[in-house]
């Protein structure tokens, strides 16, 4: 099938302009700032007037669960969530069970996703305490790269020894890989586990949990993995950074030090901050803390800045019930990707105007769709271009604010965090590869995605 997406807010890599976008089977065949008239027979119009055509979001950092957890998610659930919300593309986490630390496991997910995920994907390779002997076997044009957990995490997949960690940057250097560095001290998070169960006992409310994986965890990690990074020469990016301190340090060791260091934000530390616990409870408990207002603000003013790499969710379904306690006892993670595009144009979103600022959302788009793409070295994917796969989200202010409920989330665990928010924005189209896969609501079940596929 065919279709001209005409007169919309076409949003390019450094601008947006009105125009038409057609799209010949899997590709974007014309970006015009013109009308497209000459189409070929039975090409299918979309109308995008009053709408922001953006590329589909790349989100490279989502724990879709499966195998082993599906009682939470499952990849065809939380893929359809992601074309809701107008992400076509993902990367998915290797905490499952069985743990995606070995080829086979690897090979494993690939073709359940292959088989049920409705938008295109990727995985990480988890690295452990032992197999950085088989990087060299990783096929990189289908593998984004290593993931790593410094500080420990749901899963339980911590390498923090320093031989394990100099054995797994200096293995990923000598093989080109990127490795993904989930950064927190876990001997700190320790002795703050330990004083706040001696203080407050094993219901100490979810508001502390800030305390437990407090800053000093996040930057003493951070440094850690920059003084691996130097000594090996590894292309280091770090996830979800939650502290300013972490957004100056690396500012500070990528001009210095000329390294190949990039970081990501994720949605919970750029909407929310500690004030939320009071009203959101556990909803927002995730790792790391979700820390105070001017965490948030100093994250906000990286991306606005052009400091952030890539703006990710760090999407973690849970069962409702696994959610329940304390900051000692409720799980840690919260589902994001369906809503993540509509918070950040939200975020971004003149209060008094709503109206939003075309380099707010070029910003958007660059670090949600554009960046990972390159960071990645993507094939064929994250912006609008002629010969690149078409994958599009069109998004539209609504009439009126509407308010999130149960009833709209996709995602299999059944709650988001943002329930009973108002929101001005929605996703009313998603093609990916081509495919109109929601179309004002109208949801293809049958489309499946593509397996992401990396430049060498």
């Amino acid at each position: 099938m065919n279709y001209c997406i005409k007169n919309g807010n076409i949003v390019s890599e450094d601008n947006v302009f009105v125009g038409d976008i057609l799209v010949i089977d899997d590709k974007i065949s014309i970006v015009s700032h013109e009308p497209i008239d000459n189409i070929p027979e039975g090409t299918v119009i979309v109308d995008a007037k009053d709408s922001y055509v953006l590329p589909g979001i790349i989100d490279t950092h989502v724990h879709f669960r499966e195998p082993g957890l599906t009682h939470k998610a499952d990849i065809e659930s939380e893929s359809r969530a992601a074309a809701y919300g107008g992400v076509t593309s993902y990367f998915d986490m290797p905490n499952c069970k069985p743990q995606t630390t070995d080829l086979e496991t690897l090979h494993e997910k690939q073709h359940l996703a292959a088989e049920k995920s409705h938008v295109n994907y990727a995985f990480f390779l988890g690295a452990t305490t032992e197999n950085a002997h088989i990087f060299k076997d990783i096929d990189k044009r289908t593998t984004p790269g290593v993931k790593i957990f410094m500080g420990s995490s749901t899963g339980n997949m911590l390498v923090d020894g320093i031989e394990a960690l100099s054995n797994v940057f200096e293995t990923a250097a000598k093989n080109n890989l990127i490795v993904m560095a989930h950064c927190e001290s876990n001997e700190i998070i320790e002795e703050q586990t330990k004083e706040v169960r001696k203080l407050y006992g094993e219901n100490a409310d979810v508001s502390l949990h800030p305390l437990i994986r407090n800053r000093e965890a996040c930057k003493t990690s951070v440094l850690k993995a920059i003084t691996l990074a130097k000594a090996s020469g590894a292309r280091l990016h770090v996830a979800h950074i939650s502290t300013k301190e972490e957004a100056l340090i690396f500012t500070d060791a990528a001009k210095e030090l000329n390294l190949p260091i990039t970081f990501e934000a994720c949605l919970p530390h750029i909407i929310f901050n500690d004030a939320d616990y009071a009203t959101r409870g556990t909803r927002i408990k995730c790792n790391p803390a979700v820390k105070t207002a001017d965490d948030q603000e100093a994250i906000i003013s990286a991306i606005k800045e052009g400091k952030i790499a890539t703006i990710a969710t760090d999407h973690a379904p849970h069962a409702w019930e696994e959610k329940q306690g304390g900051c000692l006892t409720a799980t840690s993670g919260m589902p994001m990707l369906q809503f993540s595009l509509i918070s950040m144009l939200e975020l971004f979103t003149d209060k008094e105007s709503q109206s939003i600022a075309n380099e707010d959302i070029v910003t958007i788009s660059r670090q949600m769709s554009a960046n990972p793409a390159k960071l990645f070295s993507i094939e064929g994917r994250g912006i609008l271009k002629e010969g690149y796969k078409a994958d599009i989200a069109i998004v539209k202010k609504t009439a009126e604010p509407w308010t999130l409920t149960k009833a709209d989330i996709q995602s299999k665990c059944g709650w988001s965090p943002l329930e009973g928010d108002k929101f001005h924005w929605r996703v009313a189209h998603t093609f990916c590869n081509g495919k109109h896969i929601l179309n004002d609501g109208i949801f293809d079940e049958t489309s499946r995605g593509e397996q992401i596929l990396f430049k060498q």
